[in-house]
């Protein structure tokens, strides 16, 4: 990678992961997962997320950096003993009073309305109350709009309870064990809605049958997660995991999957669940 990560992610190096989750969340939110930039920042941010890779990109950093170059000597300026000049104070001109102009004499509108104290006020027109009017009635129609459209803090809650729900469930449907299948699809199930249930299914179905010959184990492991789209009933979450793999052929040492997954997450009887599952990597 050419680019900075701290850069790519407008973060300082001394940035804590939280504060890198939340720039990378916010720079991937508008974006399309096709799109070039949303690699370059899920690439930084699998850098400056894992702790080794970061320690080691932060030496390359630093072992690149340009030597710091020395700032200009203040005592030079001050041993000229020259003594700043000081301008001499410039009197404010004074405005002239304006005089009164003689002989105008203001003339009353004809368009005044005597009151009880004898003052003049102006006499609306019947053409400016109408006008008003249908100002207020058009804001009370635009009132109950807003009222009826959720507000963006409802919008963000139910983002953020989506976003959680996803990261709790991506362990258990991407994870599972050839010696205990059933308990490995028990525990992913509840996190599904009926229609994704039966696409489960299918899937496992195929697991069955070729896990116990490879004897294959996966367990999954959450890396971060950012949002895609939000919304008060649907929201499509992108989460990173590796998927750590072990079967006859790697015993000893496990091969480790990096994948992208995009997660629609659906509200189902005021509950987050899984409504769609896709694999990006």
């Amino acid at each position: 990678m050419n680019l900075n990560c701290y850069d790519v992610l407008d973060v300082e190096p001394t940035a804590t992961p939280d504060e890198i989750r939340a720039a990378w969340r916010a720079a991937v939110a508008d974006l399309d997962p096709t799109d070039r930039r949303f690699r370059v920042y899920n690439q930084a941010a699998e850098v400056l997320l894992d702790p080794a890779r970061r320690a080691a990109y932060d030496e390359e950093l630093a072992a690149a950096a340009p030597e710091p170059s020395a700032e200009p000597s203040t005592e030079r300026q001050l041993s000229t003993g020259s003594e700043p000049a000081i301008e001499p104070a410039v009197e404010p001109a004074v405005e002239p009073a304006v005089e009164p102009a003689v002989g105008r004499r203001h003339e009353p509108s004809s368009e005044l309305v005597e009151t009880t104290s004898g003052r003049s006020l102006p006499l609306v027109p019947g053409w400016a109350l109408l006008v008003l009017a249908g100002l207020v009635a058009g804001a009370l129609v635009i009132a109950g709009v807003l009222v009826s459209r959720p507000s963006d803090a409802a919008v963000e809650s139910d983002t953020q309870a989506a976003q959680a729900a996803a990261e709790r469930a991506i362990v258990p449907l991407l994870s599972y064990d050839a010696h205990h299948l059933d308990q490995s699809a028990a525990a992913a199930r509840p996190y599904l809605t009926t229609n994704e249930q039966q696409q489960y299914d299918k899937l496992f179905a195929v697991i069955r049958q070729n896990a116990p010959r490879t004897g294959t184990v996966v367990r999954a492991k959450y890396v971060a997660s950012g949002i895609v789209r939000s919304g008060t009933d649907e929201v499509d979450v992108l989460v990173f995991v590796d998927q750590v793999t072990r079967n006859k052929q790697h015993r000893k040492v496990p091969v480790v999957y990096k994948n992208q997954v995009t997660v629609t997450m659906a509200k189902v009887g005021g509950q987050w669940l899984v409504d769609d599952l896709k694999t990006n990597s």
